[in-house]
């Protein structure tokens, strides 16, 4: 493992733990609907990354303007999976709704990657996307929340959550895409997550209303949209750079398992011997991924290194 490949999980990990925190951060408001919650994370989040980017923005923008349709559809994504990544959380619980959401997104990213790109994701890649997902699975099992004992609801927020994972391993495997094709890291994570943010802004005004309500309700969509959403992103953009989007995805299957340890601590969910061993799955895949070696790029244009600064 080099070292841009271990900078780059590094990166990810980080992000992945502030992930980790959003849906335990979310119950100190529980007056703001997850309309709300995702639309101020992510819209005032996205927004940032467009600010602080706005210089590379501008050098890049013959080259954004090219790939409009790739921003575009980034966009789009980014915009979905807060709103079905909160609502899925808001419905099926916290522990549920993060590892159905960040569960499926490897094997969304993997097949983005396979199909589109062609690229091949190797054996371990797959043994660590099987055990992440097995993790995850002991870890519903293992959720015995008792509102949630039969429910349409919790059945609708799993929906949810496989939404939002499409729309996550889309908007990671644009970005890459952007990077990949000669857009600079900054211009990529601005642009995408800068448009999405602002078509976040219409849903964050009809229902935001209730984050002005209280210093805590205020609190806690300051820190959603301060720390996970924009330090985060800085740092996953920064590993995307690093680390092939199905190996990054992967990764985040952390958060899940940061979430759930979360929930148990402080929400008071709570969690069997059962679903201790999924957690322990992750570790595994962690493992797995940092050492195992990795498979070679597809030899294609687009997969050729940008022939630009990365800023």
């Amino acid at each position: 493992m080099n070292r841009d490949h271990l900078w780059g999980m590094t990166a990810v990990l980080i992000a992945a733990f502030l992930w980790g925190t959003t849906g335990t951060a979310a119950t100190f408001a529980p007056d703001v609907g997850p309309l709300a919650i995702g639309a101020a994370a992510l819209g005032i989040g996205g927004l940032l990354q467009a600010l602080v980017a706005i210089p590379a923005l501008r050098r890049s923008r013959l080259h954004l303007q090219a790939h409009w349709k790739l921003v575009a559809t980034g966009a789009v994504a980014v915009f979905v999976y807060p709103l079905a990544f909160y609502s899925s959380m808001h419905l099926a619980g916290v522990a549920i709704g993060t590892v159905i959401s960040l569960a499926s997104a490897p094997l969304a990213s993997g097949i983005l990657e396979r199909v589109i790109d062609r690229r091949r994701l190797g054996g371990w890649w797959y043994l660590a996307a099987l055990l992440g997902i097995a993790g995850s699975i002991l870890l519903i099992v293992s959720s015995q929340r008792d509102d949630l004992a039969g429910g349409d609801a919790t059945a609708l927020g799993i929906g949810l959550g496989l939404v939002a994972a499409a729309a996550y391993a889309l908007y990671s495997w644009v970005v890459q895409r952007l990077m990949l094709d000669g857009v600079g890291r900054a211009a990529a994570m601005g642009s995408v997550f800068g448009l999405g943010g602002a078509s976040l802004v219409p849903v964050l005004l009809l229902t935001g209303a209730p984050l002005l309500a209280t210093p805590e309700a205020f609190a806690v969509g300051t820190y959603m949209a301060l720390v996970p959403m924009f330090l985060g992103y800085v740092a996953f953009g920064f590993g995307l750079s690093k680390i092939p989007a199905s190996s990054a995805t992967t990764l985040t299957l952390i958060e899940p398992a940061v979430a759930t340890v979360l929930a148990v601590l402080i929400v008071g969910e709570r969690l069997t011997v059962t679903g201790w061993v999924g957690l322990s799955i992750f570790g595994i895949v962690l493992v797995i991924l940092a050492f195992s070696p990795q498979p070679r790029k597809r030899n294609t244009t687009s997969a050729r290194p940008a022939l630009v600064n990365r800023d």
